[in-house]
C-alpha cells in the first residue's frame, strides 16, 4: 500500500473495534443488571411480551392476595358464629331442664329465664360486634335486599348472587309447576259418630313426631273427635279439620313434603270401617298410611331441589333458597302463575381472579344473626324466648322454645357450613390455582426476559478476546503507512 492520505486498513480495524465494544458493552450490562432486555431496541418483540407477562404477574398477586384477604373475613365471621352456636346450645340445655316441670320451682324457672334473657342479649351483642376492619359481619351488613309478593312467599335466603357494577337489580322468577301437600288420611264418621249403633272403634293415629291411640264411641259428635285428635298434634304431628262435605274428617301432617305421613291403623272395631286415604274409596279396617308431596319448582327456568315448601337452585351466579306460603288455595303453593324476587344490593363480593369483571366476582350473603332473624316463620324466632316473649320458660310454650331452637341450630350450623364450604373449596382453590399461574406466568417471563448467565458469559469472553485482537489490528494498521518513508530514502 502506497497511500498515506486514506489508511483503510485503519478504518476497518476502527470501525470493527467499535463494533466490539458495543457487544462487549452490552454483555456487561445483561450481567450486570440480570435483565437480557433493557431497552426496547434489545428485543421490541420481547419487551412487548415480557410487560404483558409482568402486569398478569402484578394481577395475580393481587388476587392471591384478595383470596387471603377473604379468607380472613370468613375466619372473623366463623369466631363469631361459632360462639353464637356455644350459646345456642346452652339454651337447648335450659329450656330442656325447664321442661321438667315436676321437678323445677317457680324460682328455678326464674333463675332459667333470666339466664336465656342474658344469652339472647349476648347473641345480638356477637352479632352487632363481630366486624373485619370496622365492616360488621354478622349484622346483615351482607345480606341481600330483596323484595317479593308477601302473599306469594314466606321467607327466602339469598346464599350468593352476582349484581353488575352499574347498580341494576337482579330478578328472579319463581314458577310452581306442583304444590307441595301435606299427607292425609280421611276418616268417614258422619256429623255423630255412630259406629252402627255397635259399640266403639279404637285408631292408632302416627305422624312425623309420634303416635297416639283414640277410642271412640258410637255417639261421639265430629267436633269432639277433632278436638281430641288435635289435642295431640304436637306429639303426633297430625291435625284434624272437617272436611267440606260435612260427613267426613281429614286427618293431615302438620308439615309439607315427601318427608311427612299419616299413618291410621284400626286396632279394634265393633261396627262399620271409617278409615280410607281419598274420600271416594270405600272405607277400611287395614292400615292406611298417606304421604305428602313436595312442590315442583322452577327458578329462572332451572328446576330447583325442593323439600316440603322449600325450594333451592345453586348455579354460579344464583344461589337462592325461598319457602312457599303454606295455603294451597293462594300464593306460590297454588301454583298461580310465577311470583318475582327482586335483588337489588347486598351481599360480600370478592374478586378472585387477575382482571376485574363480573366473572371474576366471586359473591357471598351472610344473613344477620340476631334473635330476631334466628329461626323460621312458621315456628317463630329466638326472640320470643325471652322474657314476656310467647316461648319464655316460666310460663310459655317450652314445645315452640324447643322447635324454635333447633332452628336456630340448624340455621347457624347451614351459615357456617356454607362459610367454610367457600373458605375451603372457593379461596382455597383459588389460592392454589393462583399460585400455579404465577410460578407458570414468572417462568415465561423469565425465560423472556432475564439474562442465561451461562451464555452471557461465553459470549463476554468471546468479545474481550475480539475486542483485543480488534486493537491488535488497528495498531499494526495505523504503524502500515510508515513504511512509504522507505521510499524516500
Amino acid at each position: 500500500m502506497s497511500r498515506i492520505n486514506t489508511n483503510v486498513s485503519s478504518l476497518i480495524a476502527q470501525r470493527t473495534l467499535g463494533s466490539q465494544n458495543l457487544g462487549l458493552n452490552k454483555s456487561l450490562q445483561r450481567l450486570s443488571t440480570g435483565l437480557r432486555i433493557n431497552r426496547g431496541a434489545d428485543d421490541p418483540a420481547g419487551l412487548i411480551a415480557s410487560e404483558n407477562l409482568r402486569s398478569e404477574k402484578a394481577a395475580i398477586n393481587s388476587a392471591i392476595t384478595n383470596a387471603e384477604r377473604a379468607e380472613q373475613v370468613v375466619n372473623v365471621a366463623e369466631g363469631g358464629l361459632q360462639e353464637v352456636s356455644n350459646l345456642l346450645v346452652e339454651l337447648q340445655s335450659l329450656v330442656s331442664s325447664t321442661a321438667n316441670e315436676a321437678g323445677v320451682s317457680d324460682e328455678e324457672k326464674a333463675a332459667n329465664q333470666l339466664q336465656i334473657d342474658s344469652i339472647l342479649q349476648t347473641i345480638d351483642r356477637i352479632a352487632n360486634s363481630t366486624s373485619f376492619q370496622g365492616e360488621k359481619l354478622l349484622n346483615g351488613n351482607f345480606d341481600y335486599d330483596t323484595s317479593f309478593q308477601t302473599s306469594a312467599l314466606t321467607d327466602i335466603t339469598v346464599n350468593a348472587a352476582k349484581l353488575s357494577d352499574d347498580g341494576s337489580s337482579l330478578d328472579v322468577t319463581v314458577e310452581v309447576l306442583q304444590s307441595a301437600a301435606t299427607a292425609d288420611v280421611f276418616l268417614s264418621t258422619g256429623a255423630t259418630f255412630t259406629n252402627g249403633d255397635n259399640g266403639s272403634i279404637t285408631i292408632e293415629v302416627t305422624g312425623t313426631r309420634g303416635t297416639q291411640q283414640f277410642t271412640f264411641a258410637s255417639g261421639t259428635g265430629q267436633s269432639d273427635i277433632i278436638a281430641a285428635v288435635n289435642s295431640f298434634a304436637e306429639q303426633t304431628g297430625v291435625s284434624a279439620s272437617q272436611v267440606s262435605t260435612g260427613g267426613n274428617i281429614e286427618l293431615s301432617s302438620t308439615e309439607f313434603g315427601s318427608d311427612s305421613f299419616v299413618r291410621v291403623k284400626t286396632l279394634s272395631n265393633d261396627g262399620n270401617a271409617i278409615v280410607s286415604d281419598e274420600l271416594a274409596d270405600t272405607p277400611t279396617n287395614n292400615a292406611v298410611t298417606g304421604t305428602g308431596r313436595d312442590a315442583t319448582v322452577l327458578i329462572n327456568g332451572t328446576s330447583a331441589t325442593t323439600d316440603g315448601l322449600t325450594a333451592r337452585v345453586s348455579n354460579e351466579g344464583l344461589d337462592i333458597s325461598i319457602t312457599l306460603t303454606a295455603d294451597m288455595n293462594s300464593g306460590a303453593n297454588a301454583g298461580a302463575g310465577s311470583t318475582t324476587v327482586t335483588i337489588s344490593g347486598g351481599g360480600a363480593d370478592f374478586n378472585l381472579a387477575q382482571d376485574v369483571s363480573l366473572a371474576s366476582k366471586v359473591s357471598l350473603g351472610i344473613e344477620t344473626v340476631t334473635t330476631g332473624n334466628l329461626g323460621s316463620g312458621g315456628n317463630g324466632f329466638l326472640s320470643d324466648l325471652k322474657s314476656g316473649g310467647a316461648a319464655n320458660v316460666t310460663n310459655g310454650d317450652l314445645s315452640k322454645a324447643q322447635r324454635v331452637i333447633d332452628d336456630s341450630i340448624k340455621q347457624v350450623s347451614s351459615l357456617r357450613g356454607r362459610l367454610g364450604a367457600f373458605q375451603k373449596n372457593v379461596v382455597g382453590a383459588t389460592i392454589s390455582s393462583l399460585g400455579v399461574a404465577l410460578e407458570n406466568t414468572a417462568a415465561a417471563e423469565s425465560q423472556i426476559r432475564d439474562t442465561d448467565f451461562a451464555a452471557e458469559t461465553a459470549a463476554l469472553t468471546r468479545g474481550q478476546i475480539l475486542q483485543q485482537a480488534a486493537i491488535q489490528s488497528l495498531s499494526l494498521a495505523n504503524s502500515g503507512p510508515q513504511a512509504v518513508l522507505s521510499l524516500l530514502g
